[in-house]
This record gives structure tokens, C-alpha cells and sequence, in this order.
């Protein structure tokens, strides 16, 4: 499955939408983490804890997307993006979402 950013593809041509497809998760760290990061907002410098969260949060909502991609029968995702928002304190949601198409190699002339 080819994932892009971009509305085109180099090198191929888009020959049919499938449609939007988005995939989304809520994550949280244990309590633990969130007085560590208490602690460190206090000094300064990065949050390792939510860093981690936010990457498998990514990961995630990426093949939640990608899975609904395959069901509509694509080969390529554009257009992808992503968002966050805080759920709760603690808690924050990641939200992948791109256009399913079905791409295919440019001819040479």
C-alpha cells in the first residue's frame, strides 16, 4: 500500500477514488507516567511518556486507516493527514485520515 501526504503520486496516475478513509485511537499512559511527567514539566525538556503514546497512537490510527483502505480495494492512500486532540487530561486521541484510490504506473511514451 503506497502512502503519501501529497495529492498525487510521481511516477503514477490516479484511475479511481474509493473514497475517504480514516482510522482513530484514544490512548493513555498509566498514572505513574503522568506524575513523572508532572515532574518534568517542572524542569523542562521532553515528555518521553507521551512521546511513546503518541507514536503508538499514530501507528495505530495508520493501520486502522490502511485496514479500511484494503477493504475498498485500494493500493494507495493521498492526501494523508493527521490530528490530535485531548480527550481528557492524560488521554489524548490520534486521527489518520487520507482519500483510498487505486493508482496505477504511468505509461512511457
Amino acid at each position: 500500500m503506497i502512502v503519501v501526504n501529497t495529492e498525487t503520486i510521481p511516477g503514477m496516475r490516479i484511475v479511481q477514488v474509493r473514497g475517504i478513509v480514516q482510522g482513530n485511537t484514544v490512548r493513555s499512559k498509566h498514572m505513574g507516567r503522568d506524575i513523572m511527567a508532572g515532574f518534568k514539566n517542572l524542569v523542562g525538556g521532553e515528555l518521553k511518556g507521551y512521546t511513546e503514546l503518541l507514536t503508538e497512537a499514530r501507528r495505530e490510527a495508520l493501520s486502522r486507516m490502511l485496514g479500511e483502505a484494503e477493504q475498498l480495494g485500494a493500493n494507495a492512500v493521498v492526501n494523508v493527514r493527521f490530528s490530535t486532540s485531548a480527550v481528557t487530561q492524560g488521554a489524548a486521541e490520534l486521527y489518520a485520515y487520507g482519500t483510498a484510490v487505486i493508482a496505477e504506473t504511468e505509461d512511457e511514451f
